[in-house]
């Protein structure tokens, strides 16, 4: 298949292009620049889906950093308008579009699970996963297949893990807060898997959670990573100054 990669040169994006490339597909990177095999997203933000069997978006502001007004806004923004964008270029191309979402979705539940049924929580990453997943609509309603991933916790080699991974080799990992609340992982050759399983099963459509089976405690992950890199975790983040970085 002749794949359409929006945020290719991502963590996920990467790894994606390099396993469709591996399993006799042709990853097709949009870019804002000029790049060799890449298609442009034009300034107007126009986009050219002619010939693709289907198109995957990973694109959008990095949830990492510190969420002031400003960063925030744009975690939303470039989620939104740029499904949005989409959406609005699929009348004559793919009919299967890949859609990433994430865990977000769901907002604290505490120790209630959740599945794909379960309704949208509160909160920022809710709020944010609830317009993202919505942006799809007009392009569902008009007959494509959109499967919304909700993508959870990636681990791996990059991505969040390559900011992670030093601080426990230091020996200063430790739990966030107090360690109790859920983490629902998956390991990024699964992210990037399930996508081309999504894209080659016809019957899949809707919300996907790509998590894998059982969520693990903040504690019980900072352990083993610890363990991992042979280290100890006995440094806690504080709640407060986690509240401090990230808002509310």
């Amino acid at each position: 298949m002749k794949i359409g990669i929006l945020g290719a040169t991502g963590y996920v994006g990467s790894r994606l292009t390099t396993l469709a490339r591996e399993s006799g597909h042709e990853p097709v990177p949009f870019s804002r620049s000029e790049k060799p095999g890449h298609r442009r997203v034009a300034p107007s933000g126009q986009l050219d889906f002619s010939g693709l069997d289907a198109v995957v978006n990973l694109a959008g502001e990095p949830i990492l950093g510190l969420w002031t007004r400003e960063k925030r806004q744009r975690i939303l923004q470039s989620r939104v308008d740029g499904t949005k964008r989409i959406a609005a270029h699929l009348a004559n191309g793919p009919r299967v579009w890949i859609n990433a979402s994430a865990v977000g979705f769901y907002g604290d539940t505490g120790d209630r699970l959740v599945d794909e049924s379960s309704p949208a929580g509160g909160g920022f990453l809710a709020d944010v996963c609830r317009e993202w997943e919505a942006a799809t609509g007009s392009a569902e309603e008009a007959g494509v297949r959109v499967v919304r991933l909700r993508i959870g916790f990636v681990t791996g080699p990059g991505g969040a893990m390559r900011l992670v991974r030093p601080v426990f080799q230091a020996g200063l990992g430790g739990p966030l807060g107090s360690g109790r609340q859920w983490m629902s992982c998956i390991h990024v050759d699964d992210v990037a898997g399930l996508v081309l399983w999504s894209i080659a099963n016809s019957r899949i459509c809707g919300a996907v959670n790509a998590v894998l089976p059982e969520p693990a405690r903040n504690i019980d992950f900072t352990r083993s990573l610890a363990r991992a890199v042979n280290r100890p975790a006995i440094f806690p983040a504080p709640a407060f100054v986690l509240r401090t970085l990230l808002g509310d």
